[in-house]
Formats: C-alpha cells, sequence, structure tokens
C-alpha cells in the first residue's frame, strides 16, 4: 500500500503543478507592475533625478516595475477622475491643494505608509489619505547672467525691462501656478488686492504655461527673465542649468515670504495594483530613500527624525535662511479653489 500512495501522491502533485504554475505566472506577471501619477520636478532631466533613483532601487529589491506619467498638479487629478470607473494609477503624487481636492473627490483610499508617524501634522492627512513623501517650498527662478541681483518685491516685476520676459504657470492647472495665487494673495493682504497686482502684472506676462517645469529651461536659456517654480525642482534642475537663480519676492514690507508646497502622496482609489502601491509608498519614506531626497532630489526630507547633512542639505538651508515661512488655509484654498481660478482669469483676461 505504502509503494502505491507514494506514485498516487506524485501523480497528483505533477498533474495540479501546469495549473498552479499558468496561474502563477500570470498573476505574477500582472503583479510585478505599479502605476504612478505624478506632478513634475521629481523626475531628473537627466534620469538623475529623486524618483529615477527610488524607482530604480524598488524595482530591484521588489521586482516591481513603475510606469510614470508626469504632468501638472491639476491635470493629473483631472485624468484621475476621468479614470474612475476604471482606474489605471495605483498611486498619484501631486501638490497642494490639488492632494486635498483629489481626497475630497474620493479618489484616494485611507493608508497610512511606515514612516508616516515621522511625517508632521500639516504634511499629512489626518485620515490617511495622502502623506508627503518629500517636503518643498514654492519660489521663483531669475536668469543670474542677465540679472546681477534677483529682483526684491513683486512691483519691480511691473518694470519694462521683464516685457514679454516674465512667465507663470497656469493656476488651476500647475500647483506650482495655483501657488502664485496664493503667495500673491497673502503678500498684498487678500484676494482682491492680489489679483489687482497680478491685473498689472499681465502687461508683462508671456502666457499660459501647463506646466512649470518647462519654464527653467527658458529663464536658464534668457528666453525669460523671472519664472514660477518650486525649490526642489529649481534647486536639481541648477545641477544642470548655470544661469538659474532662485529667489522669493517680498511684500510691502520687504520681508520675503514662501509656504512649503510639499509633493504628497496618496493611494489610488480600487487601485489595479493596490498592494503595489502601498510598497511603494512605503519605499518612498523609508529612512534611506528620505536621505537621499536632499542628496539626489534637491528637496528636503519629509520625515523629522531624518537629519540631512549633505552639501545640498546645507545650501538649501541657507537659501531659506531669512525667508518668512507662512502656512495657507488649505481647506480655504481647496474649497474655493474653482472660484480663484476664475476669477483670476478675469482679472488678468487669460
Amino acid at each position: 500500500m505504502p509503494r502505491n500512495r507514494v506514485p498516487l501522491a506524485v501523480a497528483l502533485a505533477l498533474l495540479a503543478a501546469p495549473a498552479l504554475s499558468a496561474c502563477g505566472s500570470s498573476a505574477a506577471s500582472d503583479a510585478k507592475v505599479v502605476t504612478v501619477y505624478s506632478a513634475d520636478g521629481l523626475k531628473g532631466e537627466n534620469g538623475d533625478g529623486w524618483y529615477d533613483q527610488v524607482f530604480k532601487d524598488f524595482q530591484k529589491q521588489t521586482g516591481i516595475k513603475v510606469k510614470y506619467v508626469e504632468g501638472g498638479s491639476g491635470e493629473m487629478v483631472q485624468r484621475a477622475v476621468r479614470e474612475r470607473s476604471n482606474p489605471q494609477a495605483d498611486v498619484l503624487v501631486t501638490l497642494p491643494p490639488f492632494i486635498q481636492q483629489a481626497a475630497g473627490k474620493g479618489l484616494l483610499q485611507k493608508y497610512a505608509p511606515a514612516g508616516a508617524d515621522q511625517v508632521a501634522g500639516a504634511d499629512k492627512a489626518a485620515d490617511s489619505t495622502w502623506t508627503s513623501v518629500v517636503t518643498n517650498y514654492f519660489g521663483f527662478v531669475y536668469n543670474k547672467k542677465e540679472l546681477k541681483q534677483p529682483p526684491k518685491t513683486w512691483d519691480e516685476l511691473l518694470g519694462a525691462r521683464y516685457k514679454n520676459k516674465l512667465q507663470y504657470s497656469t493656476p488651476g492647472v500647475a500647483g506650482d501656478g495655483t501657488a502664485v495665487l496664493i503667495k500673491a494673495f497673502h503678500d498684498f493682504g487678500g484676494k482682491e488686492q492680489g489679483l489687482a497686482f497680478l491685473k498689472r502684472l499681465q502687461a508683462n506676462n508671456v502666457g499660459p504655461s501647463a506646466s512649470t517645469g518647462k519654464l527653467a529651461p527658458k529663464v536658464d536659456k534668457g528666453e525669460l527673465l523671472v519664472a514660477n517654480g518650486d525649490v526642489q525642482m529649481n534647486y536639481a534642475q541648477a545641477k544642470t542649468m548655470p544661469n538659474l537663480g532662485i529667489w522669493f519676492p517680498a511684500g510691502a514690507d520687504g520681508k520675503p515670504t514662501t509656504f512649503a508646497l510639499p509633493y504628497a502622496a496618496g493611494l489610488v482609489t480600487k487601485a489595479p495594483h493596490s498592494a503595489n502601491g502601498k510598497k511603494l509608498l512605503d519605499f518612498m519614506l523609508a529612512r534611506k530613500q528620505q536621505e537621499e531626497v536632499s542628496a539626489i532630489g534637491g528637496g528636503f526630507t519629509a520625515r523629522q527624525d531624518v537629519k540631512a547633512t549633505d552639501a545640498n542639505a546645507v545650501a538649501l538651508t541657507r537659501l531659506m535662511d531669512g525667508v518668512e515661512v507662512f502656512e495657507p488655509d488649505w481647506n480655504d484654498i481647496e474649497k474655493n479653489l474653482s472660484a480663484y481660478v476664475e476669477d483670476w482669469k478675469s482679472a488678468t483676461g487669460s
């Protein structure tokens, strides 16, 4: 009897093996991918950005390939909205107030990545729908070759020198473009005052741009003298753009101001590869990757327990020295964003 049982067990195992193998390989091939929709800035112009390193290391460690789709912050959210009934993205990374907008539209499911407990309360959602992975600040860029010193105030940008030499990305479409509105409202003491200034500034403005990242190369080449941006993206771009300088416009009191504009990530509702999305979020927030944020990406770590000491971190700290950081009311901005954008279009004729 024992002699008969062994062959029978082997035979059953052999019969089952092809079915299991076929099923397993299909599931495995399907599972070895994660799709990221992201605002631009973290992927390098020459494959040398933070995303480039993170995605490469992630695939090496997990075998999961990252499919990457990039666009303006608002553009990425709108794409996710259009695909709501058949989601294509697993992870959405965008800037405020668009990450709040995505959460408000139910596009993000609750997931707190490993290490999220070390992220400051203001840099993550209370309900765990999103968590910042790279801290960043709004800023402007100027051409260091053409301008020996950056402009100090908003009002300087109204000068004839900047006629058709100034451009900022489109509010409501680009995260950094929306940031122009937020900073103008703050620096001029309210919405009406901010819009009144932007109306005057329109005489020098080249026109709309869906992507902030495309403006820096124009500034570096001298096609533009000034454009909007953000510290992380522009600092990283400056490695290959020698004429690019970062500055912060001052309000009436002469103090340069900015506000945090973090890259915030969330897991897409009904994501096709939800488990892989969770793994990638955990990976991005892990200590090693967070320590590389400044060294590779030119940004600021999102974790409070990671203290970067590399040359970039030192230079970034120096850059921010003396700049007043204010905290926008993101709930108000998310709630009234459409109205603010319409008011801007009306004021500027855009």
